[in-house]
């Protein structure tokens, strides 16, 4: 005799109240200073996957690079708008400050020799009981690879230098640093559905149960701390993950019944966004998982080609003159 919870009804209640859920982070959006430079570093010295070489729909002379695993999966997409001369920006309140990538357990060893091989200063700590090691990249954005304390199955993209047992899973979580946490968190956890897991001091952390990776968000709240200044090295937004359009535009009535402003539906090509300034100054995104990035380049050949917004294409030839050169 089965219970409740094991019949097909209440199964299937539950699985379409999961997908009807914030699946976790589904891309994160960073600025920086030189396009070549910022490629280099992700691919050669990061081992990550160029998915996408795109433009800024908004700036067509400046490149949109996606970094992920091989397919591009949701929760494992870093990606940046490489301003040429931007300028250094500033960490601080009202930003995403720290991004977590998982990293397979024993591989922290590998990451700060190799990364001390390049010139890059490695600091070791451990955050709710999670080992990890926390550096910059050379735009100076803060990355933590961390030992994720939950299992990580996710599959990896490897290089000749950076195996399977080494490879970044993709992301653990995002750091939001806060003057006032109380109005962010009723946004995570009234809205996005988040609920607090654990708090240590000024640092709270936050996990969707609708996933197991990629579900945490971090917040540090402070007085003390000076505002952050958008430029390089600097998070530009995070976007979390739902299925599709339809719980998308769901959640879009959700944010507009809390009182905030946001966006109508933006077609991104590789997926439909709505965008809305969070309480504490941070810009959030909801991206859908579908179409993917396999909708305009087979798997194989994802990231070699330059592609455009269909609308952009006719002016192909001036967009390619305009670049920065990466080789």
């Amino acid at each position: 005799m089965c219970s409740n919870s094991d019949h097909p009804k209440f199964v299937i209640s539950k699985l379409k109240k999961m997908q009807n859920r914030i699946l976790g982070l589904h891309h994160i959006t960073a600025i920086a200073d030189n396009a070549k430079r910022n490629l280099d570093f992700y691919t050669q010295v990061l081992g990550v996957r160029l998915v996408k070489k795109t433009v800024n729909f908004d700036d067509l002379g400046t490149y949109h690079f996606y970094f992920g695993n091989e397919e591009g999966t949701p929760g494992t997409i870093l990606t940046f708008f490489p301003w040429e001369g931007i300028g250094q920006g500033s960490n601080g309140t009202g930003l995403a400050t720290h991004i977590g990538y998982s990293v397979p357990k024993g591989s922290l060893e590998f990451w700060k020799n190799r990364l001390q091989q390049f010139n890059i200063n490695v600091e070791e700590n451990e955050i709710f009981g999670e080992k990890l090691i926390s550096f910059k990249d050379p735009d100076g954005l803060q990355l933590q690879f961390i030992e994720s304390s939950t299992p990580d199955d996710r599959k990896v993209w490897t290089t000749d230098d950076i195996k399977d047992e080494n490879a970044l899973k993709g992301f653990h979580n995002i750091t939001l640093t806060l003057k006032k946490a109380d109005p962010t968190i009723k946004v995570l956890t009234d809205i996005f559905g988040y609920d607090l897991q654990k708090q240590e001091g000024e640092r709270y952390r936050f996990a969707t149960d609708a996933i197991e990776t990629a579900n945490l968000v971090d917040i540090i709240e402070s007085d003390k701390i000076l505002a952050g200044r958008n430029a390089a090295g600097t998070n530009h937004h995070v976007a979390f993950r739902v299925k599709d359009d339809q719980v998308l535009m769901e959640f879009r009535e959700k944010v507009m019944s809390a009182g905030l402003s946001i966006t109508p539906k933006i077609d991104r090509d590789y997926f439909y966004s709505l965008y809305f300034r969070e309480p504490g100054g941070v810009l959030f995104e909801i991206a859908t998982d579908n179409p993917g990035f396999t909708v305009d380049e087979p798997l194989n050949e994802l990231g070699k080609n330059l592609k455009l917004p269909k609308q952009h294409e006719a002016l192909r030839e001036r967009i390619e003159n305009a670049l920065p050169k990466l080789s």
